[in-house]
């Protein structure tokens, strides 16, 4: 397979897993594909659940002092952790970074697994991490992170895609060439003329805000009402067809 970069993973990050990634399986018809023991060494402990094919991960701080709890207290439980891209080659678009001012983090190889995670303050909103898996070009192969029989937990009956990501910023437009940039998707504008990188599976906007975050997350569903009326249920505010949840706001549409 010649050159790509697809949205692989979303990562948000809770001061408690379970509520949060019960509620997130209920309302959203989603079911938990994995429990990664690795991330203790982190002082974490995680859940992901496959939206399609994207990854929707949860982790929350197991002891004091991680880079997780450091973010929390940061932001105030506001917006989204992590954007995580796989493509051909982690190490070249680490390089691509580096050579605009984005320091590399942590490396990580776990074979087949190869990882190259960016600074954050560099990266600006979230961290970013570009990764390869060995046979994991197709959309449906392996996947370590997500355990070795995720493809089995994908459920759409009433989430049928993540197909966004909403980023806040100050400076929306210099967000998005910044992150353009990275990962090397030139900005455009979309029908609502909000700056927006277009990737093959998924779409990121940038809208205007007092703070640079991952604001929310856009999915498509069956149904709106009955997604809506879940979340009334479980104790959230509803506002039009969104509401928030572990620190960013669920978009629902049809």
């Amino acid at each position: 397979m010649g050159a790509y970069v697809r949205l692989r993973q979303i990562c948000l990050v809770a001061p408690q897993l379970e509520p949060v990634i019960a509620d997130i399986a209920d309302i959203m018809g989603l079911r938990v594909c994995y429990r990664d023991g690795n991330v203790a060494k982190y002082g974490l402990v995680n859940a992901l659940l496959p939206v399609d094919t994207i990854l929707l991960e949860v982790v929350s701080p197991s002891r004091e002092g991680t880079a997780a709890g450091r973010f929390l207290d940061r932001t105030a439980g506001r917006g989204g952790y992590m954007a995580i891209f796989c493509c051909d080659d982690p190490d070249a678009y680490g390089k691509r970074a580096n050579a605009i001012g984005v320091r590399t983090a942590n490396v990580m190889t776990h074979a087949p697994y190869h990882g190259v995670q960016l600074h954050p303050r560099d990266c600006r909103a979230a961290f970013i991490e570009f990764n390869h898996t060995d046979g994991g070009d197709d959309v449906l192969g392996p996947y370590p992170p997500a355990g070795p029989d995720w493809q089995n937990a994908i459920r759409k009956d009433v989430t049928q895609a993540l197909v966004g990501v909403e980023m806040q910023s100050p400076d929306p437009k210099g967000l998005a060439e910044h992150w353009g940039g990275i990962i090397g998707v030139e900005a455009s504008t979309n029908d609502r003329g909000e700056a927006e990188l277009k990737l093959p599976n998924a779409d990121f906007r940038f809208v205007e805000g007092d703070s640079e975050i991952m604001s929310g997350l856009m999915f498509r569903v069956r149904d709106v009402g009955a997604v809506r009326d879940a979340a009334k249920v479980k104790g959230y505010t509803v506002s039009d067809d969104s509401f928030s949840l572990a620190g960013v706001v669920f978009h629902l549409t049809a």
